[in-house]
């Protein structure tokens, strides 16, 4: 199973604040402690949303706004791509995250080929299939 980890954003990573150095070892040790078990696949942590932009769709015309955006529980600031065979044990993983006072994270499974069912036609999947290979290339 696939996991997105989701880590919120903070006053601090709104604004633009680095992690210390003793952040970005420890944060360093515990990816090499999942790259080494297998688990991590990517993570990355995001600029402030003072550096983006949001497009709200419509029928009759797409909306675009750019950032600084208002800071509430869906700012994300930055994120980790796992695998691992449930649920229960990508908690286990990220309990250990050095994280600090206040953090919070959210962790959400990734959909397989299999959870679409029917409505994935063999075309659509080999489509798929074809589409992560081009992209693993790169």
């Amino acid at each position: 199973m696939r996991f997105m980890v989701i880590v919120k954003a903070s006053k601090d990573s709104e604004a633009g604040v680095m992690p210390s150095t003793e952040l970005l070892t420890a944060m360093g040790k515990f990816n090499e402690e999942m790259a080494k078990a297998g688990v991590i696949e990517a993570g990355e942590g995001l600029h402030p949303t003072s550096r983006g932009a949001r497009i709200k769709y419509s029928d009759r015309q797409n909306a675009l706004s750019r950032g600084p955006f208002e800071l509430t529980g869906d700012l994300i600031a930055g994120f980790w791509l796992i695998k691992t065979k449930s649920l229960d044990e990508a908690i286990g993983w990220m309990k250990r995250a050095p994280f600090g006072n206040g953090d919070e994270i959210e962790i959400r499974q990734v959909f397989s080929a299999e959870d679409f069912g029917e409505a994935l036609t063999p075309e659509l999947r080999e489509q798929e299939e074809r589409l992560r290979a081009q992209a693993g290339k790169k």
